[in-house]
């Protein structure tokens, strides 16, 4: 194992193990937000109210000690009121410019199908392009920049479905459910040291940035990168499916399976690898026919009958 996975281990080891003082029973989900985040991408959470979204989101910053910019979408929430914009000052008489809380390294956008659909779109530069343009001026976002978005699976009046390009620039889509009685107890009896916030800095964000450069030392080997393709390839044959995963989700598959990878402590990524990150990545991706949603068919069934049917490749 090389010295830089290593880190990546140890940074992994570092911020979870900060973050679970007051996030209980989500380990896995924490490992896949920090894996999205180490390669750049951006996370969609979908839960219902009070399973720790905004702490889990809010105490990731704190072990990172970056900034974070909460943004609750509502209908009449504007462009501007993410991004910012230029007002005018009397006193010199002259536009000066007013940063959005787009300006942080961590957005939480908070119920974000609410917005409506030009709202949401002031979204696709930033999470695509790292940057976004104010009448004309283009300003660079800080890094690491990482949105996590948070959609509620049950209250649907008033919402704005996601339009698909905006889907496909998640990287990941993670459900967080209902915890268990073990979980929700061990929550009441810590409840004094959650509202104490005893998380701590564990790493820095440049420490994310050269995670971010270490996993392009996580080895992909050929017969593993064909299993990627098939994969995204397969996902439009598959029943039921109008639309499949696109080029950008086969890029996210290589690159979060590098990751989970690296957190594990390996420098090359094994079919396992793939499947966990596509459990992630593919969902949001796949749109089904009106047949099927009146069968009562959805993507992470998709997703699952679809592993089973693409040959793992045997080392």
């Amino acid at each position: 194992m090389s010295s830089t996975v290593e880190n990546v281990r140890r940074l992994a080891q570092s911020v979870i193990g900060e973050v679970t003082k007051v996030v209980y029973g989500l380990e896995r989900e924490l490992k896949i937000i920090l894996a999205s985040m180490i390669v750049g991408g951006h996370v969609l959470l979908e839960g219902i109210p009070g399973v720790a979204k905004t702490t889990m989101a809010k105490a990731i910053a704190s072990s990172l000690q970056l900034s974070f910019s909460r943004i609750q979408f509502t209908p009449d929430l504007l462009p501007s009121d993410i991004i910012g914009t230029m007002v005018f000052d009397q006193k010199s008489a002259e536009f000066r410019l007013r940063k959005g809380p787009i300006f942080a390294n961590i957005i939480l956008a908070d119920e974000i199908n609410r917005a409506s659909p030009r709202t949401q779109s002031a979204l696709l530069e930033a999470m695509q392009e790292r940057q976004v343009t104010i009448e004309g001026n283009t300003l660079r976002l800080p890094e690491p920049f990482l949105v996590i978005a948070t959609m509620n699976p049950i209250e649907m009046e008033g919402t704005f479905p996601l339009p698909e390009a905006q889907l496909d620039r998640f990287l990941v889509k993670v459900v967080i459910e209902m915890p268990g009685k073990e979980t929700l107890s061990t929550v009441l009896d810590n409840l004094r040291r959650i509202y104490e916030w005893p998380v701590q800095k564990a790493a820095t964000g440049e420490d994310i940035l050269a995670a971010r450069e270490a996993i392009w030392d996580v080895e992909v080997k050929p017969e593993v990168k064909d299993y990627i393709i098939d994969l995204v390839l397969t996902s439009h044959k598959m029943e039921g499916v109008r639309l499949g995963g696109s080029p950008r989700a086969a890029i996210a598959l290589l690159q979060l399976s590098r990751a989970l990878a690296a957190i594990d402590g390996r420098d090359y990524v094994i079919p396992d690898d793939v499947k966990e990150a596509a459990r992630y990545v593919l969902p949001h991706r796949i749109i089904l026919s009106p047949e099927a949603e009146a069968e009562g068919l959805n993507p992470h069934s998709i997703v699952e009958k679809l592993l089973q049917r693409v040959k793992v490749p045997v080392p």
